[in-house]
């Protein structure tokens, strides 16, 4: 069970104090409700900094799973990986923290958004399949997001929402689903689990 934050607030506007109230509270009443630990934590439009992983490992959170490398999102975050030590796709912050990064796919120096959302709605299936086989050859792990309101094509229409919006919001809608059973069909001999369990699998957890 992970955290998306209280509010919904990028957490590169908030200040510390509110951000930390944010992760606290979050996680304390998602923890009443289900009767178990929130072990990790993704940040509002993947709006993540290497100050802001600190604030996440000190609120008793496992894992942080926002930094998405897609670097031309204007709302993206961006934190330095490259002195953590790695196990599969888990980042180690610290003894007791992990980064778990969006799944992107790179050609040459060039990373292109392969994680799930709008990108997983909108790229032709035969093309995201042979990207995500590509992750899976480099990294032997592929982290997927997606909305719960991904799945509704019958949600209610913001008419006054600008253009670029509703297209980025809205488009298949309709073959979200089907889409999704063709990629764990198609990776039927792949694991599908959870970010909790990944760590179990391949990093030491508390």
């Amino acid at each position: 069970m992970a955290s998306h934050g209280y509010y919904h607030r990028l957490c590169t506007a908030e200040s510390r104090q509110d951000l930390r109230f944010d992760l606290n509270d979050s996680k304390k009443i998602l923890e009443d409700i289900i009767g178990a630990p929130v072990y990790g934590y993704r940040a509002p439009s993947f709006s993540i900094s290497n100050d802001i992983l600190n604030i996440i490992a000190d609120s008793g959170y496992l894992y942080d799973s926002s930094f998405n490398s897609f670097g031309i999102h204007g709302r993206y975050g961006h934190v330095n990986l490259s002195q953590n030590g790695k196990k599969g796709i888990a980042a180690k912050v610290s003894d007791t923290f992990y980064e778990l990064p969006i799944s992107n796919m790179r050609l040459g120096n060039c990373i292109l958004p392969w994680g799930g959302g709008g990108y997983f709605r909108l790229i032709p299936f035969p093309l995201f399949k042979l990207g995500v086989k590509n992750i899976l050859q480099k990294e032997e792990a592929y982290l997927l997001y997606l909305h719960p309101w991904e799945f509704d094509p019958n949600q209610p229409i913001v008419n006054n929402a600008s253009t670029v919006y509703n297209f980025r919001h809205y488009v298949n809608l309709d073959k979200t689903e089907t889409k999704l059973m063709k990629l764990i069909e198609g990776f039927n001999h792949c694991q599908f689990i959870t970010c909790s369990n990944y760590l179990e699998m391949n990093v030491k957890t508390p």
